[in-house]
C-alpha cells in the first residue's frame, strides 16, 4: 500500500517562505508584529502545504465526539445505524454528531474543520469518496471508518458491512424454492460495492438453479422508494413479466409494491417481493415484507468502537468487517400462482 502522506510542519512552511518558525507561529496565532506581505506569503504557503495544527494530546474540555456523516437524506436505514452508534457511544462516554455532506464538498478544509471541532473520528455512511479525501483526513490525524461505502478508494480504509452476497443468495433461493422461475432484481447504484454483492448473490442462485435471467430483469437506481416504483414498473411492463422480484432495499421493495398495485397485481397472490435491510417499515407494510435482515444497529456500534480504537492508536484485526445477514420470511412471498407459472 502507498505510504501515508507526511504531515506538513511549521518548519516546512518556514523553509518555503524563507522566514523563521517563530514568524510562521505568529501568523497562525494572529499576532500583529508581522508585515502584511510576509503574512500573506505565509498564509498562502500554509494553504499550499495543507498544514493542519497537531491535535492536542490532552482531552478537550467537555464530551469527546465522533461524527456520523451521510451523503443523502436520512431514512429508516440511517436511523438504525444512528441508534447503534449512539448506544455504543453512550457506553464509551462519547457523543455522536450526525451531519450530511455531499462527496464533492469534502476537501482538506473540511478535514481541518472536523479536527478544529474536536471530533475524535469520522464514520461515513453509504458515501462515495475520492482517494484524496481519506488522505486529507489522514493528514489531519482523524480516523475514518466507512459503513456500506458506495465505492472503496484505492488507499486502504477501514469499512464495516454485512454479508451482502450471502443475503442476495438467500433471498433468491427462497423465491426459487417457492417455484418462481421468472425472478427479477431491482437494486441500487450499479457501482456500489454492496449492490454488486447482492446482485452477484442473485445471479449465483439463479445459475445454480438453472433459471435464466431474462433481458431487462436487472435494474439499478438508488436505494429509495421512488427508484423502486420506477424499476418495478419497468420489469412488470416487460412482455414476460416476473412472478417475483428481489429488491436491493426495503424502501425499493415498498416502491415495487406500489408499482404492482397500480397494475392490479396482488401481493403475494400475483407477485412475490423480497426486500433487504429489515428496517421498521418492513413490519408495517401490507402485507409485511419478507426481507434480508442486515444488522444495522450492530454495524453502527461496531463502526463506533472501531473508530475509537483507531483514534487511540490501537491496531485492529481486520480493515473490513462483515456481519451476518439473515432471511426473515413474512407475508410478501408465496408459491408461484399456477396461472403465472
Amino acid at each position: 500500500m502507498p505510504a501515508s502522506p507526511r504531515r506538513a510542519t511549521l518548519a516546512t512552511v518556514a523553509a518555503s517562505a524563507g522566514v523563521s518558525v517563530a514568524t510562521v507561529s505568529k501568523v497562525l496565532n494572529g499576532r500583529s508584529d508581522v508585515s502584511p506581505a510576509t503574512r500573506s506569503l505565509v498564509q498562502s504557503l500554509l494553504r499550499q502545504h495543507e498544514y493542519v495544527a497537531p491535535t492536542p494530546r490532552r482531552e478537550p474540555a467537555g464530551l469527546a465526539t465522533v461524527e456520523v456523516q451521510f451523503d443523502s437524506y436520512l431514512n429508516a436505514y440511517s436511523t438504525e445505524i444512528i441508534q447503534g452508534a449512539v448506544a455504543a457511544g453512550a457506553e464509551a462516554g462519547v457523543g455522536i454528531v450526525v451531519s450530511m455532506r455531499r462527496g464533492a464538498d469534502r476537501t482538506t478544509a473540511w478535514a481541518r474543520e472536523l479536527v478544529a471541532s474536536g471530533r475524535r473520528a469520522l464514520i461515513a455512511v453509504t458515501s462515495e469518496l475520492t482517494s484524496g479525501q481519506p488522505a486529507a483526513l489522514s493528514r489531519a490525524g482523524l480516523p475514518l471508518v466507512l459503513i456500506d461505502p458506495l465505492n472503496l478508494p484505492r488507499t486502504r480504509v477501514t469499512s464495516i458491512g454485512s454479508t451482502n452476497f450471502a443475503g442476495g443468495l438467500a433471498a433468491t433461493h427462497h423465491l426459487l424454492a417457492l417455484g418462481h422461475r421468472r425472478v427479477a432484481y431491482v437494486g441500487g447504484p450499479a457501482t456500489a460495492a454492496c449492490n454488486q454483492a447482492r446482485l452477484h448473490g442473485y445471479r449465483a442462485a439463479m445459475e445454480a438453479d438453472g433459471a435464466a435471467v431474462l433481458p431487462g430483469y436487472v435494474r439499478s437506481g438508488h436505494f429509495r422508494y421512488r427508484d423502486g416504483v420506477v424499476g418495478g414498473a419497468a420489469v412488470l411492463d416487460l412482455p414476460r413479466a416476473p412472478t417475483a422480484i428481489f429488491a436491493g432495499s426495503d424502501e425499493m421493495a415498498i416502491g415495487i409494491m406500489e408499482a404492482a398495485r397500480a397494475r392490479g397485481l396482488r401481493i403475494p397472490e400475483d407477485l412475490s417481493i423480497v426486500g433487504f435491510d429489515d428496517t421498521q417499515i418492513a413490519q408495517v407494510t401490507s402485507p409485511p415484507l419478507t426481507t434480508v435482515r442486515q444488522p444495522l444497529r450492530e454495524m453502527g456500534g461496531v463502526a463506533l468502537r472501531t473508530a475509537l480504537r483507531l483514534a487511540a492508536g490501537e491496531k485492529i484485526d481486520s480493515h473490513h468487517v462483515e456481519l451476518a445477514t439473515e432471511l426473515v420470511v413474512r407475508g410478501s412471498t408465496a408459491p408461484v400462482p399456477a396461472t403465472r407459472a
